[in-house]
């Protein structure tokens, strides 16, 4: 079987992408490989397809358990055997695993690095054929990345007891020059093939906020897209459980993940979010790398990571197939003290000397002063990004906020003096908060004590907003004029450049917000649609995919993406396949899975089609129908499912109808909530968690509450509504449109 007969088979792809094929074909020669890919670029493919080539077994070192667990669920989807050995195994399961693997039932095996200097599993290495090793998220081993795990350190020690070495593939999504060279150097890559197919994700929407209070920022973008799921990072545990409670109390359907909670509480509210229980994800960076949901419409940062590389791997775990989704962080002043104290109090490397410790922590420093900079860049987003991991752009991107924005140009040569002078006037010892208060004249204990209150430059900008002084000064740094130290409390100093500056009467211009702009607006609604397609895509046919998508999904208890993604449904709406043949063109479907779910699609979209041919379709080019004729409509035309669904489904269902007649949308939360209101929902506490459950009054018209356990052993309440449940909601649609402002 050939490289290219493996994708469309197991993967149901017919082309690579950009840099796939390179790798492939380097690994397949026997090369050591690097790739480094940005997230959701394909690099598992690229170890992946070789394996299937190789005669023995491939070993995959992973740093996340989660990471395992969904790519094993994906592997064995497409008809690839695969496992995963780490600690969430019993004695008795690891033992039932390597005798598997022993007798070659596995061709992908996913180890965690601390796995690698177990006796009994380095034994079955020694004695299996083990034809490559592959280390992902590969920027762990370097002490210069952002993630550096001492236990990546025993790969080597590992590679050198294997009775042979293997072919070494080594994979990453954010590396540095620095980082790919000690990766190169630490995993001692014999004159590797290297490919860095740049950085960009097009798909992904960049924004900046800073707003007064986050949390109506947070619900602003959540009103506005109110069918989204997505992650929402924060830097604290105490911040996550603020959030996440808020957006409870306020009925959003979120849960929580941080380092503070049980394994079981982790592994149940990750599985609620990756099975579609939860659509919003609330966590710290500890729900990061290896979390492999495709169907992530946005990620949040509530809080400013610490360095550019956390932020873009965080944000790429948004639109990881193909779908456009947004990335914003929301900025405050005191996530660069909060991440500074991370900096200069963590534990995490506390296996490193002294010396080199201190030189990690500078280096953390300089990171997080870029990052900081990103968030004060009046310039493109994307390309501020880019061009900090060396990939050439251009400087306008048009799909970020700062394109989007609109924004003048002011002088600040004046103001850059008088900041200039102030830094020498205070000797240069201070920090920029206290550069800020000195020149808007603060009236503090502090600035009295050091009595800098009787500088000359005291209070010669009073009259200049904080915030645009902090802009200046950061403007002021970036073009070299004054520097920040990399010091545990940054000091402001005089640039290379300040001389010239002084003497200078050139206009120095910079581009400022448009004072009027800087809080968001509420979305406007956009203009009616001319035809029943949104996206090029029949949302009717869409919802109809989505449900049967859920009924497979839950009988075979793995989350609905692993299926198929929303990218795939989106193409077998636009393709309409009638037969195998057509099927097996759709993007992401392979023999294996046609095999498994083909012909349940094909009845859909034949049945679909039938409808289509022989009944017209509503004109949408009226615009001025009334609600009256919306409710009849949906009334009318609304079938119900007989197999029970989920609200999300239901509202799908809805609004399959909905748009083909006006710009109403409903969300499963408004319609969970409308079920409480009438009587047929009510709060119950399972498992110390607070859920909706079928009321008596609700059985009656057949809404069911099925208890369900998670692998963590916790019990959730999933409610079902049949036919006559959800006809309820077709029956009662003017109530619904009533909660629900038209878009």
């Amino acid at each position: 079987m050939s490289k290219k007969q493996i994708l469309k088979q197991y993967f149901g792809y017919t082309a690579f992408r950009e840099g796939q094929e390179s790798l492939i074909d380097h690994t397949l020669q026997g090369d050591d490989v690097l790739g480094i890919m940005p997230t959701g670029a394909g690099k598992s493919i690229c170890f992946q397809v070789p394996a299937m080539l190789f005669d023995g077994i491939t070993i995959v070192v992973s740093p996340l358990i989660s990471l395992m667990k969904d790519q094993v669920q994906s592997l064995t989807a497409n008809g690839i055997p695969a496992a995963y050995i780490n600690s969430t195994l019993n004695v008795n399961q690891t033992y039932k695993a390597i005798e598997n693997a022993r007798n070659g039932k596995y061709k992908i095996i996913y180890a965690a690095p601390e796995r690698l200097d177990v006796d009994e599993f380095v034994s079955f290495a020694g004695s299996a054929n083990i034809s490559m090793v592959t280390v992902d998220e590969a920027h762990c081993v370097s002490q210069w990345g952002q993630d550096f795990r001492p236990s990546y350190l025993k790969i080597n020690e590992f590679i050198d007891k294997l009775p042979k070495r293997p072919v070494i593939s080594a994979f990453t999504a954010t590396a540095t020059s620095e980082v790919k060279n000690d990766i190169i150097r630490i995993l001692r890559l014999k004159q590797p093939y290297v490919a860095a197919t740049g950085f960009d994700r097009e798909n992904l929407y960049f924004e900046v906020q800073k707003p007064k209070d986050k949390y109506q920022a947070v619900v602003h973008y959540l009103k506005n897209n109110p069918d989204k799921s997505g992650i929402i990072y924060c830097a604290t545990r105490k911040a996550v459980e603020q959030v996440c409670g808020n957006l409870q109390n306020d009925h959003y359907n979120a849960t929580r993940y941080h380092a503070g909670l049980s394994e079981s509480e982790r592994a149940s509210n990750q599985d609620d979010f990756l099975y579609d229980r939860k659509t919003i994800m609330v966590a710290t960076n500890a729900f990061g790398m290896g979390i492999d949901k495709s169907n992530v419409n946005f990620v949040i940062h509530y809080n400013m990571p610490k360095n550019i590389e956390s932020y873009y791997q965080e944000a790429g775990r948004a639109g990881r197939d193909g779908t456009n989704a947004d990335c914003i962080l929301l900025y405050g002043g005191q996530d660069v003290i909060t991440n500074q104290f991370f900096i200069d109090h963590t534990s995490e490397q506390n296996e490193l000397d002294p010396e080199i410790l201190e030189l990690v922590k500078a280096k953390e420093r300089e990171r997080l002063k870029q990052m900081t900079f990103y968030c004060h860049t009046m310039d493109c987003l994307r390309a501020y990004i880019l061009r900090y991991f060396g990939d050439r752009t251009g400087h306008y991107c048009g799909n970020c906020g700062n394109c989007k924005q609109n924004f003048e140009t002011v002088d600040i040569l004046d103001d850059s003096k008088k900041i200039i002078s102030c830094i020498y006037r205070m000797r240069e010892r201070y920090g920029i908060q206290m550069l800020i208060d000195t020149l808007r004249g603060s009236r503090s204990e502090k600035i009295q004590n050091l009595r800098l209150d009787q500088l000359s430059t005291y209070g010669i900008m009073k009259e200049v907003p904080q915030g645009r002084i902090r802009e200046i000064v950061n403007y002021l740094v970036l073009n070299e004029y004054v520097v920040l130290t990399n010091s545990e409390f940054p000091v402001v100093k005089l640039g290379a450049k300040y001389r010239a500056l002084l003497k200078s009467d050139e206009p120095i211009f910079m581009k400022v917000v448009i004072e009027s702009e800087r809080t968001p607006k509420k979305a406007k609604p956009g203009k009616p649609k001319s035809n029943r397609y949104v996206g090029e895509i029949n949302q009717h046919l869409f919802a109809k995919l989505k449900e049967l998508r859920f009924q497979i999904a839950a009988e075979n208890k793995v989350p609905a993406f692993v299926i198929f993604s929303d990218a795939t449904l989106i193409d077998m709406c636009r393709k309409k396949p009638a037969d195998k043949a057509g099927m097996l063109e759709v993007s992401g479907v392979g023999e294996i899975k046609f095999e498994r779910y083909g012909e349940q699609f094909l009845k859909i979209i034949s049945e679909n089609n039938a409808m289509t041919d022989h009944e017209e379709l509503p004109a949408l080019e009226n615009t001025e129908i009334s609600v009256e004729e919306i409710c009849e409509y949906v009334k009318n035309k609304f079938n119900p499912s007989e197999e029970a669904v989920p609200v999300s489904i239901l509202a799908d269902m809805l609004n399959s109808l909905l748009l083909q007649k006006s710009d109403y949308k409903l969300n499963a939360i408004k319609l969970a909530k409308f079920y409480e209101e009438k009587g047929l929902l009510q709060s119950e506490t399972i498992d110390g968690k607070s859920n909706r459950v079928a009321s008596a009054h609700g059985k009656e018209y057949g809404v069911t509450t099925i208890e369900k356990t998670n692998s963590a052993g916790n019990t959730y309440g999933q409610n079902f509504y049949n036919q006559c449940a959800q006809q309820f909601a077709a029956d009662h649609i003017k109530e619904l449109l009533g909660s629900i402002d038209p878009e």
